[in-house]
């Protein structure tokens, strides 16, 4: 079998000890910077789904009924469990700081993992440029300072496409080589598909053309054969692990997908009757490629940094047969115009009709792609022509590119201001009604929509009776004055029809009205 030449090996070493070190301390300080700033500006909780996610967490270890069904269906689980040690405490909690951490720590990850990526395939000064190209996104600056799971998922799907492009490379020369880096893509894309589903497609994806390279490799060490068993038995047990939490927790292994929850149900449920895409991919396909454009910029300059990027998986196609497993990068193109069509998720953008913001962020998925197909534009630029030359161009791109998003700010920003200021503002009112509460009282509230009024009060999730505490929360709907000293009904959710059913022993104390937002009516129980 044939072995990597030491001295090629060498020249095919993902980046030195110093440049990983270097690259640390510098996306450390840049992230540090950028959660200070959006924290002192109060938009680090503007996502609801921020706030959701780190009220499942905490309801795990703080909850009338405390346990792993608190992780509730439909958002996969990964998430919250690793922010549990971070929200424990209860300024972390409040203040949300605390699930901001991993996002922290996801943001310097998938750098890295760009780096080292590139690096396996051209120049230190392209592997900077890929790195400086995701690092310095004025979206994903944003977003890892929030709970939400998007700079999770990102970390989990670069180094996916690392350990894959390594195995690829080893897989005639060194068979022990590539039944580790087999290995360690099959963790990644199962983590990965613990964090969003779109990890169940990218998992799919990796399966056949692991299992087509291998067919197709003249020699490969027996080894590699037992790396791709078991690539194909964690994956399908990390499904299969969710669908039987699923079946054990809900009676229904899809309730994911098809339970109240989900985002099939949330649609129907919605004031839309149908949304753009619906049914028509390649409407989905223009408006997913929009939104990924308006994450890397926008006016003048949205397609420059994106165009860029294709045209150099273009030529990687046409020209560069080893880079052709880094295209892998590019598969949320596909999951997402299937998604938009057929599997009920909207996406509105305020350049088009809705003109509104909802699920603007999904476009971020394509920056890793951007980024390292950006930086190969720049290897392939630099063999035709004096390296200053593509040099001063991918500086000048990425500058004014990058330019433009700050001027207008970052579309994941606004998106989260246009649907989490007015209910914030709803949330804090209620808060300090909240607070002038008995100190011991037990409450009685649906959370999933305002839990973070309980957080900013910092009021022990132990002490309030919730829809994820079962049977309680049933028995408490058939009787609210006796399932706690206070019941909080929101206009339009269970609580406010139990007490429309069941009024004896409430009496009204306090009414938070704020427009645009469901009233709350906080009611004393006389028991």
């Amino acid at each position: 079998m044939k072995t990597v030449p030491k001295k090629n090996v060498a020249s095919r070493k993902q980046g030195t000890a110093g440049d990983y070190w270097l690259l640390v301390r510098i996306t450390f300080l840049i992230s540090i910077a950028a959660l200070a700033f959006y924290y002192r500006h109060g938009a680090i909780l503007l996502y609801g789904d921020a706030v959701a996610h780190i009220n499942i967490a905490r309801r795990v270890i703080d909850s009338r009924t405390p346990g792993i069904s608190q992780l509730g269906t439909v958002w996969l689980p990964l998430p919250h469990l690793v922010d549990i040690p971070f929200i424990a405490n209860d300024w972390m909690w409040r203040t949300g700081l605390g699930a901001a951490i991993p996002s922290v720590i996801a943001y310097i990850t998938g750098t890295l993992g760009i780096f080292r990526l590139l690096r396996g395939y051209a120049s230190r000064a392209t592997a900077w440029i890929g790195a400086v190209i995701y690092a310095l996104n004025p979206n994903l600056l944003y977003m890892q300072t929030t709970a939400m799971t998007e700079l999770l998922y990102l970390a989990f799907f670069i180094w996916t496409i690392v350990f894959f492009c390594e195995f690829t490379r080893y897989l005639k020369v060194n068979g022990e080589r590539a039944r580790k880096s087999l290995e360690r893509c099959a963790i990644m894309v199962s983590g990965a598909m613990l964090v969003r589903y779109d990890g169940w497609f990218l998992a799919l994806a990796i399966v056949i053309v692991v299992v087509v390279a291998v067919l197709r490799a003249a020699k490969f060490d027996s080894t590699v054969r037992n790396a791709v068993v078991r690539l194909v038995l964690l994956t399908g047990l990390t499904a299969a692990l969710w669908l039987a939490y699923n079946y054990a927790i809900f009676y229904n292994p899809f309730e994911f997908a098809t339970g109240p929850y989900s985002t099939r149900a949330i649609v129907h449920a919605s004031a839309m009757p149908v949304y753009p895409g619906q049914d028509h991919p390649r409407t989905a396909a223009i408006y997913f490629l929009k939104i990924a454009r308006l994450n890397i910029s926008e006016g003048a300059l949205e397609y420059l940094l994106f165009n860029m990027a294709f045209a150099a998986a273009l030529a990687a196609i046409c020209f560069s047969r080893k880079h052709w497993p880094a295209l892998l990068l590019w598969i949320p193109v596909p999951f997402y115009i299937l998604s938009i069509a057929w599997a009920s998720v909207p996406v509105y953008l305020p350049q088009w009709w809705p003109h509104s913001y909802y699920n603007v962020r999904y476009g971020l998925q394509m920056l890793p792609a951007v980024a390292v197909f950006g930086a190969l534009a720049f290897e392939f630029l630099s063999r035709i022509m004096p390296v200053r030359i593509p040099a001063i161009i991918m500086v000048l791109a990425v500058a004014a590119s990058y330019f433009a998003a700050w001027q207008k700010g970052p579309i994941c920003l606004r998106e989260a201001q246009a649907n989490g200021r007015a209910r914030m503002m709803f949330e804090h009112h209620l808060a300090l009604e909240l607070e002038k509460l008995p100190a011991r009282a037990t409450l009685m509230m649906e959370s999933g929509a305002h839990g973070a009024a309980l957080q900013e009060a910092g009021i022990p999730l132990r002490r309030v009776l919730q829809e994820g505490n079962h049977p309680e929360w049933l028995i408490g709907l058939g009787g609210p004055a006796r399932a706690a000293d206070y019941v909080i009904a929101f206009q339009g959710d269970q609580v406010s029809f139990a007490v429309h059913a069941f009024p004896e022993g409430l009496r009204p104390v306090a009414i938070v009205e704020t427009p645009g937002q469901a009233r709350a009516t906080i009611y004393r129980c006389l028991h």
